[in-house]
Protein backbone atom coordinates (compact mmCIF):
# COMPACT_ATOMS: atom_id res chain seq x y z
CA UNK A 1 0.00 0.00 0.00
CA UNK A 2 1.13 3.36 -0.83
CA UNK A 3 1.04 5.86 1.51
CA UNK A 4 -2.29 7.13 1.71
CA UNK A 5 -5.15 5.79 0.31
CA UNK A 6 -8.58 7.75 0.04
CA UNK A 7 -11.94 5.62 -0.44
CA UNK A 8 -15.39 6.13 -0.64
CA UNK A 9 -17.54 3.70 -0.05
CA UNK A 10 -21.18 4.61 -1.19
CA UNK A 11 -25.01 3.27 -1.47
CA UNK A 12 -28.24 3.93 -0.84
CA UNK A 13 -29.35 4.28 3.12
CA UNK A 14 -29.91 0.33 4.40
CA UNK A 15 -27.25 -1.17 2.71
CA UNK A 16 -24.74 -0.96 5.93
CA UNK A 17 -22.52 1.13 4.04
CA UNK A 18 -21.90 3.70 6.82
CA UNK A 19 -21.38 0.50 9.30
CA UNK A 20 -19.04 -1.02 7.17
CA UNK A 21 -17.09 1.97 6.67
CA UNK A 22 -16.56 2.14 10.49
CA UNK A 23 -15.58 -1.75 10.42
CA UNK A 24 -12.92 -0.55 7.74
CA UNK A 25 -11.73 2.64 10.04
CA UNK A 26 -11.04 0.51 12.94
CA UNK A 27 -9.47 -2.40 11.21
CA UNK A 28 -7.18 0.05 9.65
CA UNK A 29 -6.00 1.36 12.87
CA UNK A 30 -6.42 -2.09 14.74
CA UNK A 31 -3.49 -2.84 11.95
CA UNK A 32 -1.33 0.29 13.07
CA UNK A 33 -2.51 2.50 10.25
CA UNK A 34 -3.31 5.70 10.56
CA UNK A 35 -7.18 6.67 9.91
CA UNK A 36 -9.48 9.60 9.46
CA UNK A 37 -13.12 8.99 8.31
CA UNK A 38 -16.21 10.82 7.90
CA UNK A 39 -20.22 9.74 7.02
CA UNK A 40 -22.85 11.40 5.51
CA UNK A 41 -26.51 10.21 4.28
CA UNK A 42 -29.10 11.49 2.59
CA UNK A 43 -32.60 12.42 4.43
CA UNK A 44 -34.41 9.87 4.01
CA UNK A 45 -33.34 6.96 6.31
CA UNK A 46 -33.21 4.32 3.76
CA UNK A 47 -33.34 4.77 0.47
CA UNK A 48 -31.16 7.99 0.63
CA UNK A 49 -27.40 7.96 -0.83
CA UNK A 50 -25.37 6.93 1.87
CA UNK A 51 -21.52 7.43 1.99
CA UNK A 52 -18.61 6.43 4.39
CA UNK A 53 -15.35 8.50 3.42
CA UNK A 54 -11.97 6.79 4.47
CA UNK A 55 -8.44 7.61 4.63
CA UNK A 56 -5.70 5.37 5.54
CA UNK A 57 -2.56 5.97 5.52
CA UNK A 58 1.23 4.60 6.92
CA UNK A 59 2.20 8.36 8.40
CA UNK A 60 0.11 10.91 10.30
CA UNK A 61 -2.85 12.36 8.38
CA UNK A 62 -1.70 15.74 7.47
CA UNK A 63 -5.37 16.83 5.59
CA UNK A 64 -8.35 14.97 6.80
CA UNK A 65 -10.40 15.16 4.02
CA UNK A 66 -11.22 13.06 1.15
CA UNK A 67 -9.20 15.20 -2.25
CA UNK A 68 -10.09 12.54 -4.38
CA UNK A 69 -10.84 9.06 -4.40
CA UNK A 70 -8.15 6.26 -4.84
CA UNK A 71 -10.49 3.16 -4.38
CA UNK A 72 -14.57 3.47 -4.85
CA UNK A 73 -16.67 1.11 -3.77
CA UNK A 74 -19.88 1.19 -4.62
CA UNK A 75 -22.92 -0.54 -3.74
CA UNK A 76 -25.31 0.79 -5.90
CA UNK A 77 -26.00 1.86 -9.38
CA UNK A 78 -27.03 5.47 -9.06
CA UNK A 79 -24.10 5.57 -6.10
CA UNK A 80 -21.72 4.65 -8.39
CA UNK A 81 -23.02 6.80 -11.40
CA UNK A 82 -22.17 9.86 -8.48
CA UNK A 83 -19.30 9.17 -7.52
CA UNK A 84 -16.89 8.60 -11.10
CA UNK A 85 -16.21 12.57 -11.17
CA UNK A 86 -14.43 12.04 -8.02
CA UNK A 87 -11.69 9.48 -8.66
CA UNK A 88 -8.11 9.87 -8.89
CA UNK A 89 -6.58 10.63 -12.13
CA UNK A 90 -3.97 7.96 -11.40
CA UNK A 91 -4.49 4.31 -10.66
CA UNK A 92 -7.91 4.31 -9.30
CA UNK A 93 -9.83 1.00 -8.51
CA UNK A 94 -13.69 0.80 -8.36
CA UNK A 95 -15.23 -2.48 -6.34
CA UNK A 96 -18.61 -2.64 -7.08
CA UNK A 97 -21.52 -5.18 -6.25
CA UNK A 98 -21.99 -6.61 -9.22
CA UNK A 99 -25.51 -7.79 -9.13
CA UNK A 100 -26.55 -3.93 -8.42
CA UNK A 101 -24.06 -1.88 -10.85
CA UNK A 102 -23.38 -2.09 -14.26
CA UNK A 103 -20.02 -0.43 -14.81
CA UNK A 104 -19.25 2.02 -17.86
CA UNK A 105 -16.12 2.06 -19.50
CA UNK A 106 -13.58 4.53 -17.55
CA UNK A 107 -10.07 4.57 -19.25
CA UNK A 108 -7.26 3.99 -16.57
CA UNK A 109 -9.75 2.81 -14.14
CA UNK A 110 -9.07 -0.77 -12.76
CA UNK A 111 -12.76 -2.14 -12.03
CA UNK A 112 -13.77 -4.88 -10.40
CA UNK A 113 -16.99 -6.50 -9.65
CA UNK A 114 -17.63 -8.45 -6.38
CA UNK A 115 -20.72 -10.89 -6.37
CA UNK A 116 -21.30 -9.48 -2.80
CA UNK A 117 -25.36 -9.47 -2.84
CA UNK A 118 -25.90 -12.37 -5.38
CA UNK A 119 -23.97 -14.79 -2.77
CA UNK A 120 -25.03 -13.11 0.26
CA UNK A 121 -28.35 -13.94 -0.77
CA UNK A 122 -27.29 -17.60 -1.96
CA UNK A 123 -24.86 -19.09 0.68
CA UNK A 124 -25.86 -17.10 3.63
CA UNK A 125 -29.75 -16.73 2.76
CA UNK A 126 -29.37 -12.80 4.16
CA UNK A 127 -29.26 -9.86 1.93
CA UNK A 128 -28.58 -7.11 4.24
CA UNK A 129 -25.12 -9.24 5.01
CA UNK A 130 -23.59 -7.91 1.79
CA UNK A 131 -21.94 -5.08 2.97
CA UNK A 132 -19.89 -7.24 5.12
CA UNK A 133 -19.39 -10.12 2.28
CA UNK A 134 -18.32 -6.72 -0.13
CA UNK A 135 -15.46 -5.66 2.72
CA UNK A 136 -13.87 -8.76 3.15
CA UNK A 137 -13.76 -8.78 -0.60
CA UNK A 138 -12.63 -4.99 -0.83
CA UNK A 139 -10.22 -5.65 1.87
CA UNK A 140 -8.46 -8.93 0.12
CA UNK A 141 -8.18 -7.13 -3.38
CA UNK A 142 -6.83 -3.63 -1.61
CA UNK A 143 -5.25 -4.58 1.20
CA UNK A 144 -6.12 -1.76 2.90
CA UNK A 145 -6.52 -4.10 6.44
CA UNK A 146 -6.20 -7.67 7.23
CA UNK A 147 -9.04 -9.82 7.76
CA UNK A 148 -7.80 -10.45 11.33
CA UNK A 149 -7.98 -6.99 11.93
CA UNK A 150 -11.71 -6.78 10.30
CA UNK A 151 -12.92 -9.88 12.44
CA UNK A 152 -11.79 -7.84 15.67
CA UNK A 153 -13.55 -4.83 14.65
CA UNK A 154 -16.71 -6.51 13.27
CA UNK A 155 -16.97 -7.94 16.72
CA UNK A 156 -16.38 -4.69 18.48
CA UNK A 157 -19.04 -2.63 16.18
CA UNK A 158 -21.71 -5.15 15.49
CA UNK A 159 -24.72 -5.60 17.20
CA UNK A 160 -24.65 -8.93 19.28
CA UNK A 161 -27.67 -10.37 17.00
CA UNK A 162 -25.94 -9.79 13.71
CA UNK A 163 -22.65 -10.57 14.79
CA UNK A 164 -22.43 -14.66 14.04
CA UNK A 165 -23.70 -14.10 10.10
CA UNK A 166 -21.66 -10.72 9.74
CA UNK A 167 -18.70 -13.14 10.86
CA UNK A 168 -19.51 -15.68 8.13
CA UNK A 169 -20.17 -12.86 5.81
CA UNK A 170 -16.75 -11.73 6.29
CA UNK A 171 -15.41 -14.91 5.77
CA UNK A 172 -17.64 -15.45 2.46
CA UNK A 173 -15.80 -12.04 1.38
CA UNK A 174 -12.35 -13.11 1.80
CA UNK A 175 -13.24 -16.69 -0.28
CA UNK A 176 -14.38 -14.04 -2.58
CA UNK A 177 -11.85 -11.62 -2.44
CA UNK A 178 -9.06 -14.52 -2.95
CA UNK A 179 -10.65 -16.14 -5.71
CA UNK A 180 -10.82 -12.81 -7.53
CA UNK A 181 -7.45 -11.85 -6.86
CA UNK A 182 -6.12 -14.67 -8.85
CA UNK A 183 -7.65 -13.76 -11.90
Amino acid sequence: MSNVKQVRLIGFGGQGVVLAGTILAHSAIKDGRWVAGSSAYGAQARGGTARYDVIVAEDPIKFPHMISTDILIAFSQKAYEESLGQLSKEKALVIYDDLLVKPGTLPGVVQTGVPATDRAIKDLNNKQAANMVMLAAAAVLTGLTSQASLVRALEENSAPRFLEINRKALALGQDIGLNLKKI
